[in-house]
């Protein structure tokens, strides 16, 4: 973790299960604003070489005068070449890193600002050398320290930016010392006028840390919102609606693997396949697509997330990854809904589609499973294999919605209209098992 991090109160890579993407993304925002920076400096050193040399040749005199000397453009490059040539190589460092997805060590960074910061000073000398310490210091030199500050601002580092400050207002101090006209008799109010500016400089870089600081925050909450956001996404697929993916990252529903009471409901179009093989392949792909649209968009209604799709049918949940007191009603009054839209959209459609459902409820492994690539957030246990054999059941019965004893047991007096199909043999049981008939 960076400097800035302790100080912003960041989380360290290992806190949660999305920091390992967070921090990458964060990694590679801070460089590209990086590399940003660099080009500033790139293109502010180049616009001043260009102006100078315009003036040098167009307006000789006015720039000696202004020099107090001779001035000759050798001053100028023999700071801005070495400057640009240095910065470019930071430049292709920091891409390469980047390429890599790896962050630039954090002392090539202070080198860099050190190195980087040091060149105003070579020409605040070059400056002294030529008009004097007295014009030199109060002339444009000293000012360009700020140009650094300020970009500084977009390496996002609070420590840098203070760094390059500190290296800004030490470096000036000490020019305005070292160069300190000779025979001066109270040199006391030129130490405290010369400390008072370096302040200045270093509260700079102290502000200029700040704003970095709170960009770096703005990054980091984007980043992280849109990193909860993807692995909300990559665990449940695309099958939950935005105001579940919403209430996801805004109650942190734990998707570690533990043991619910969860209604499972399976939903199958009975016949499809066969109806299909007459159909082009993009009309099969309308017709599902229009029901399952309908019936998604009621069990979200009620609360429920499809889990899984299954070719012509899909896997819902109620009551994860969201605990929920009333599982077997939402899931039973989400069904009686999707019959009643089925059979509308039915009768305004050339290729009605009769729907299979079957719900029980009870105890499940729910969580991420999967490899260390891919992980999804699924159900395993009984619960889940009787749900599927009951809505398989709907063929052999004629019938469209079933449910378990637990299921009408959970409904107690909701549960009147309940036809009893008796004890029945499932595969996969024992011994037969009752089921009940609604819709």
């Amino acid at each position: 973790m960076t400097m800035a991090g302790w100080w912003s109160g960041e989380k360290t890579t290992q806190d949660t299960t999305v920091s390992a993407d967070f921090h990458h993304a964060l990694m590679q925002e801070v460089m590209a604003t990086e590399l940003l920076r660099i080009k500033v400096l790139i293109g502010i050193a180049l616009a001043f070489s260009a102006l100078t040399s315009v003036i040098y040749f167009t307006a000789p005199d006015a720039l000696v005068r202004v020099w107090h000397g001779n001035f000759k453009p050798s001053y100028l490059y023999s700071v801005i070449t070495p400057f640009i040539l240095f910065e470019l190589w930071v430049h292709g460092a920091i891409s390469w890193y980047r390429r890599q997805g790896r962050d630039l060590p954090i002392i090539r960074r202070y080198v860099g600002a050190l190195i980087e910061t040091s060149m105003p000073t070579v020409a605040l000398a070059l400056h002294i050398d030529s008009m004097g310490p007295v014009a030199a210091l109060g002339w444009v030199a000293p000012m360009v320290y700020f140009i650094f500050i300020i970009a500084s601002t977009l390496r996002l580092d609070f420590w840098l930016s203070t760094f390059t400050g500190f290296v800004a207002a030490s470096e000036l101090f000490w020019m305005a010392m070292y160069y300190r006209p000779e025979g001066t008799l109270d040199p006391e109010p030129d130490f405290f006028y010369h400390c008072a500016r370096s302040a200045v400089v270093l509260i700079a870089g102290v502000l200029a840390g700040t704003v970095g600081l709170q960009m770096r925050r703005q990054f980091a909450a984007s980043i992280a919102a849109a990193t909860a956001r993807d692995r909300i996404t990559n665990l449940f697929g695309q099958h939950v609606s935005p105001q579940v993916v919403e209430r996801l990252m805004t109650e942190g529903a734990s998707t570690a693997s533990d043991i619910r009471r969860v209604a499972v409901m399976f939903v199958d179009f009975r016949s499809f396949t066969a109806g299909a093989r007459s159909r082009s392949p993009q009309e099969v792909v309308d017709r599902l697509d229009g029901a399952f649209a309908v019936l998604v968009e009621i069990l979200d209604r009620h609360g429920g997330i499809v889990n899984k799709f299954l070719g012509d049918g899909f896997l819902a949940l109620f009551g994860a990854p969201f605990e929920t007191g009333d599982a077997a009603h939402q899931a039973v009054a989400a069904a009686r809904e999707m019959l009643a839209a089925n059979e509308r959209t039915n009768a305004g459609s050339s290729w009605p589609l009769r729907i299979g459902i079957g719900i029980h409820i009870g105890e499940v492994v729910a969580g991420n499973i999967g490899s260390p690539r891919r992980k999804d957030y699924t159900v395993i246990g009984d619960t889940v294999n009787f749900a599927a054999r009951l809505e398989a059941l709907n063929k052999e019965l004629g019938s469209q919605f079933l449910i378990s004893s637990a299921v009408r047991e959970a409904l107690g007096d909701e549960c009147r209209d309940a036809v009893s199909r008796g004890e029945i043999p499932v595969r996969g049981y024992e011994h037969p098992v009752p089921v009940w008939q609604l819709g």
